[in-house]
């Protein structure tokens, strides 16, 4: 797709709304520059067709800065520096929490992957994964601790992971499904960046509808909709 286009109309709102079907993007996804506005006609003008010129321009997502922003591969130092930060924090947590010390530490080149293999710590789950992105917040915040590079953590309790992506690629398909039938656009409820791109990915090859995400943080939803009729 690209970045960038200039689209004509016979006024500035027309001229924007041709360039939004033509990018398939909604409104608040570009920048607007007008090129040449309907008010600027000149004598000699007046009796040639009105044309307005507008150039749209394709916003960087909130999501894509933040990517680029996390994916720096750190060191070796860095990842021990980072996993000897986390081993002495948990090891206090579990301590405090009175529950068992079961969990694992894997390297990888933007971070650490943790994984709390302990049935009985899946109270740290919370509703829908709240408790568990909270905890891989601090998690990241402690793993980074001296450490000039920010360290991405992803942490994973009781399988929770595997058995979450199920269930949203599961509701994806019926969305989906629901779109196509009814031909009306549905906005998902607020989700994490990282559940937003299981349903993203799990319908980029569907042929009758797209996915985009709306709103800030922590309140972005996934609206599913109708390839090339979209509804606002």
């Amino acid at each position: 797709m690209e970045n960038s286009i200039i689209s004509e109309g016979k006024t500035t709102k027309e001229a924007i709304e041709n360039g939004l079907k033509i990018l398939k993007v909604s409104a608040n996804e570009v920048n607007v520059k007008v090129l040449e506005n309907e008010e600027k006609r000149s004598f000699f003008s007046i009796l040639a067709p009105r044309v307005v010129k507008v150039e749209l321009t394709l916003k960087e997502s909130k999501e894509k800065k933040e990517k680029v922003k996390k994916e720096i591969e750190l060191t070796q130092e860095e990842l021990n520096k980072a996993k000897e930060n986390v081993e002495n924090f948990l090891k206090e947590f579990f301590k405090k929490e009175n529950s068992s010390e079961i969990y694992n530490i894997e390297f990888s080149n933007l971070g650490l992957k943790i994984n709390f293999d302990n049935e009985e710590q899946s109270y740290l789950i919370g509703y829908r994964g709240e408790t568990l992105y909270a905890l891989q917040n601090i998690l990241t915040l402690i793993a980074s601790k001296g450490i000039n590079n920010r360290v991405r953590v992803i942490l994973d309790i009781a399988g929770y992971r595997e058995k979450r992506q199920k269930t949203l690629e599961e509701l994806a398909d019926k969305i989906a499904n629901t779109v196509i039938k009814n031909r009306k656009a549905i906005t998902l409820e607020p989700m994490q960046a990282y559940e937003r791109k299981i349903i993203h990915s799990r319908l980029q090859t569907n042929e009758r509808v797209e996915t985009r995400s709306i709103g800030e943080e922590p309140r972005r939803r996934v609206v599913i909709s109708l390839k090339n009729n979209r509804i606002k």
